[in-house]
């Protein structure tokens, strides 16, 4: 009995000394880069307080460096929370085209690499993506399967050829799931979404109820939680780690280092593209984008560099690699691997800019005479035509005073340039054919509408559109724009009262919570909400509603 009093003494001392232990720790740094909306960074601090977690905002608005500001801080991050839109491949990104913070993929690689930021990600146990397809592991630019094709038409088996790139793919990040264990390598709980996130008013409702249920017992232990993965079931939220040394595709971290880690004189990354270049072009095809993004830092001072130009010229001199990399880039499957491939000839000198014009609109020409023209080929025409060089090239083979094929086709031609095919194009957003408004949704995505009195006429149609599913995709368009005209608001706030459709109010709550609802009396359009707010049931209700009306509530 008196051992057994003894152990029981000897136990509740240890207890003891872990609780005064705790007590006196250090708080846990909660690092946070809002490039979009800061819910889910404020539930988060409401629940975990400021006793044991100190929150740190990387993010320095007005600032193009605060990423390396806060490694010149040293700041060491146990939690990092990033909450922003995501591309599925290169960016992090903000809901507001006036919004000038941006987070790149490329950012996060190089302090990853990079020896002069030890200490920003040296010591995290869980990492919080609340962005689109951040943990999504399906390959995000198709380079795999095109490259399987590739081998396959010069006579290399299928099954081979398949066994020979599985590597590369993981190697090379192509998918968000595979890049973001990369970056974050080491760390034992990465979460992201496999596919569509919440928006941040959603997200911070659920995190809300997970903490209230949970607290903070799952926080910060470098262990997955099952109760937060159980409380995001909706939304397909998921958990993985970082590569560690004993991973199989570790080798491939160091590749990806190979780029990203600014310690490495630009001659020697150069001499590894070099290297590249003699393999196999559909190997090279694969670091296309990091190959891209070194292209894109060299300014003239590098160029100048003696050892540096040594291995441009010796790449420009590259006659066989040249044709090599033509030969592939004409009769590549995807048109934006063509893109990037005349881009990548342009610039190590295998192509003159006039060239490579001329490349690029027998290309789009290509895609413009298919019988259908989709949302694939609009996004890369206004792309490939950013900076308006294209302008007035592409030769339709209309009739003067006639356009050639349908939506699709004015589309791609109103990227070009064309402000006929931008008028038919915008036109469409109002059709009740969902196919069309889809292909003007995809235009509007790149070019945006930035006169008020279109937005106005385009804001007007769309509400006189029977509801249904046509009438959803082109307020999906809309909402793209940060709106803040009153005429507009209050057009939508009418659309929102007189629908039957509760789909139709949640597409319209949706556009409300990313504008500017300033003009708008905030109890009126409460009350609105919630009295003209149509039965939700079968699925249409997503709780959108619901967060607009608790951020009127906060007001």
């Amino acid at each position: 009995m008196q051992a057994v009093r003894g152990l029981k003494e000897c136990l509740a001392a240890a207890v003891l000394a872990l609780l005064l232990a705790a007590a006196g720790a250090a708080p846990r740094t909660v690092c946070t880069i809002t490039v979009n909306s800061p819910d889910e960074k404020e539930s988060f601090r409401r629940h975990l307080g400021n006793e044991n977690y100190r929150f740190v905002e990387l993010v320095e608005r007005g600032r193009a460096d605060w990423l390396d500001s806060s490694c010149r801080a040293g700041v060491a991050c146990d939690i990092l929370v990033i909450s922003a839109h995501y591309d599925g491949g290169n960016e992090f990104f903000p809901d507001s085209l006036d919004a000038r913070e941006f987070l790149p993929v490329s950012e996060l690689e190089r302090v990853s690499c990079s020896g002069s930021c030890p200490t920003l990600f040296s010591r995290l146990q869980e990492v919080y993506l609340f962005g689109c397809n951040t943990l999504n592991p399906e390959p995000h630019s198709g380079a795999t399967a095109e490259v399987v094709r590739s081998l396959v038409r010069e006579g290399v088996p299928k099954e081979q050829a398949e066994r020979e790139l599985k590597s590369l793919t993981a190697a090379q990040g192509e998918s968000s799931r595979d890049r973001m264990r990369q970056v974050f390598d080491g760390v034992p709980t990465i979460y992201g979404f496999s596919s569509t996130a919440p928006v941040g008013p959603i997200a911070s409702r659920v995190l809300d109820r997970y903490f209230q249920q949970a607290g903070d017992r799952d926080i910060g232990r470098g262990r997955t939680s099952s109760r937060l993965l159980s409380a995001f079931t909706p939304f397909g939220l998921t958990a993985v780690s970082g590569l560690t040394p004993a991973d199989p595709n570790w080798a491939t971290r160091l590749d990806m280092c190979q780029f990203a880690d600014e310690r490495r004189p630009v001659a020697a990354k150069l001499a590894f593209v070099q290297g590249l270049l003699q393999r196999h072009v559909g190997e090279a095809r694969l670091y296309l984008d990091r190959i891209r993004r070194l292209r894109e830092s060299l300014d003239a001072g590098v160029r100048d560099d003696p050892l540096a130009a040594q291995v441009l010229e010796a790449i420009a001199r590259d006659e066989e690699a040249r044709d090599r990399v033509l030969a592939y880039a004409r009769r590549a499957d995807r048109p934006d691997t063509r893109v990037a491939m005349f881009d990548l000839a342009r610039d190590v000198g295998w192509l003159t800019e006039q060239a490579r014009r001329d490349e690029l609109i027998a290309m789009l020409a290509e895609l413009h005479a298919r019988p259908e023209v989709g949302v694939p080929e609009i996004h890369l025409a206004c792309r490939t035509n950013a900076d308006g060089a294209l302008n007035g090239r592409l030769a339709t083979g209309a009739a003067p005073g006639e356009t050639a094929g349908g939506t699709g086709h004015a589309a791609l031609r109103a990227c070009l340039g064309s402000a006929p095919d931008r008028a038919a194009t915008l036109q469409a957003l109002l059709s009740s054919d969902e196919a069309q408004v889809e292909l003007a949704q995809a235009y509007l995505r790149q070019r945006p509408v930035d006169d008020v009195r279109e937005l106005r006429r385009l804001t007007e149609g769309i509400s006189a559109l029977p509801a249904g599913p046509a009438q959803i995709r082109a307020l999906e368009a809309l909402g793209r724009h940060y709106v803040s005209d009153r005429e507009v608001l209050e057009r939508l706030v009418a659309l929102y009262g007189r629908t039957s459709s509760a789909a139709v109010q949640t597409a319209v709550a949706g556009i409300l919570l990313r504008a500017d609802r300033s003009a708008l009396p905030a109890q009126t359009l409460r009350q609105t909400l919630i009295t003209l707010r149509r039965d939700a049931r079968n699925g249409a209700g997503d709780g959108t509603i619901d967060a607009l009306i608790a951020l009127l509530d906060a007001r």
